[in-house]
């Protein structure tokens, strides 16, 4: 089993043409009526050509982590899969994980246009997002994004032959709609929504299966007329360290914190900082209140950015707070989290539901657009996290926390309900399963279609 990131390097192509991977071409084949010499003089016997590994291409687009991290999980899950012997996973499997962006005719920064939806114009991803495209007038995929933006990564599609290909993300999923279709090869698309709905532009109609979350997705699915057979709920998939258990007493210590507080932990670290604008400054606005929860301990992780990590030890010190630790990058985010009693976090899919697995209770804190929103309304509505947006509130609820620690245990019995650890391994499953039987020509997710919308049903979920 061999796991691979592609990263294209643009200073081995020409600036004109497309980026692709550099695959090793086999070697031409020897003349059968002449002997090969070997370097003894020897006749040697010719060597057959070395076999193709199986490949499953998983594919992410960096705009944001949360795509790249669930991308990522997948990959680990093929591995060990093919580690354990399973026997729907070939031993000698080779997992490519791509960054979808990196094969685009005109490049761009995914994370910076992200970051322009965290200002003002927020509610206009938000109405993009959640009314437009998320209607009646949906996507069902073709050609077009392939041909006009994505030809590399057709051209890499026809070279590799893959026997799967895992999408995190729309853009990903419609290119491999669309390289599968021109290539006219045979393999399934697995489509891996990373929050707890799923947008308009999936490319619904030519996806052979859609990994959801909770049966709530796929009421948002079904009228779509996404068939049930093409609908599995798996979770959100999540790093293997998020299904271990850990010894609590021992990771507070090895991090010099104390074993007698509620451990909360504020992740403020972020790959993105502009969107933690408002989550930061909220944090930062809470900590002269901490002198008055005695019984908590606060942990704030900022990542790589040094930056904001000194400015916060400072202020911690001129306020004399023996109660707060801040903390740099954490490699062991899982152990972390599963010796908390409490997270503060922004609303992202992966983090929430690393949260959920790692067995710890949520306070989302933040005003959320898009599909944030979504994640913050599912998980508020079944009781699995509160949601507070300003300092007062933050502040409010870590009292009631405090005084009644039994709404943790509340918490976290409801978020069992979400709670898929496996997702990662099942999504892994599930697709090596339809790898092994291709489907038939007169299948409709096979039909070829340079540019597809269609009318759905009414929306499950009407906001």
């Amino acid at each position: 089993m061999h796991t691979t990131e592609t990263n294209i390097d643009e200073t081995t192509l020409p600036q004109d043409e497309p980026a692709q991977a550099i695959v090793p071409a086999p070697a031409p084949a020897e003349d059968s009526s002449v002997p090969a010499v070997s370097d003894a003089g020897a006749l040697a016997t010719p060597e057959a050509p070395e076999a193709k590994r199986p490949l499953v291409i998983v594919m992410h687009a960096s705009v944001g982590s949360g795509h790249r991290s669930a991308a990522n999980a997948i990959a680990q899950a093929f591995e060990t899969l093919a580690q354990s012997g399973d026997a729907d996973t070939p031993a000698d499997i080779e997992v490519e994980v791509l960054d979808i962006l990196d094969w685009g005719r005109i490049k761009f920064d995914g994370d910076k246009t992200a970051s322009l939806f965290t200002g003002f114009t927020r509610p206009i991803y938000d109405l993009t997002w959640r009314y437009t495209f998320t209607g009646r007038l949906l996507w069902g995929g073709g050609t077009v994004w392939s041909r006009i933006m994505f030809p590399a990564f057709t051209e890499h599609v026809r070279k590799r032959e893959p026997k799967a290909i895992v999408c995190t993300h729309i853009t990903a999923a419609n290119v491999a709609v669309g390289a599968r279709m021109l290539t006219a090869q045979d393999f399934p698309i697995v489509c891996v929504p990373t929050d707890y709905e799923t947008e308009g532009l999936w490319p619904h109609l030519h996806s052979d299966l859609f990994c959801v979350a909770s049966e709530s997705m796929a009421e948002t699915l079904r009228p779509r007329k996404v068939p049930e057979e093409r609908i599995l709920i798996t979770g959100i998939p999540t790093r293997e360290d998020f299904r271990k258990e850990y010894d609590c007493n021992a990771i507070r210590d090895e991090l010099g914190l104390p074993r007698d507080k509620q451990l909360v932990v504020a992740l403020a670290g972020a790959y993105l900082p502009r969107p933690y604008v408002h989550f930061r400054e909220a944090l930062d606005k809470t900590l002269p209140y901490l002198h008055s929860l005695k019984n908590m301990h606060l942990v704030i992780v900022t990542g790589k950015d040094a930056e904001y990590a000194n400015g916060l030890r400072a202020n911690v010190e001129e306020l004399g707070l023996e109660n707060v630790t801040v903390l740099d990058y954490v490699e062991r985010m899982a152990a972390l989290m599963a010796a908390s009693n409490l997270v503060i976090c922004k609303s992202g899919g992966l983090t929430v539901t690393e949260c959920l697995c790692a067995r710890v209770p949520m306070i989302l804190l933040g005003k959320a657009y898009g599909q944030e929103n979504i994640n913050v309304r599912t998980l508020t509505s079944l009781g699995a996290a509160m949601h507070v947006t300003t300092t007062r509130e933050l502040v409010d609820t870590l009292r009631h926390i405090s005084r009644n620690p039994e709404s943790m245990q509340a918490m976290l019995i409801n978020g069992s309900f979400l709670r898929k650890p496996d997702a990662a391994r099942d999504i892994a499953h599930a697709t090596m399963r339809l790898a092994a039987h291709p489907a038939s020509a007169s299948d409709p997710t096979r039909r070829k279609r340079f540019l597809h919308f269609y009318w759905g049903k009414k929306p499950a979920h009407i906001r």
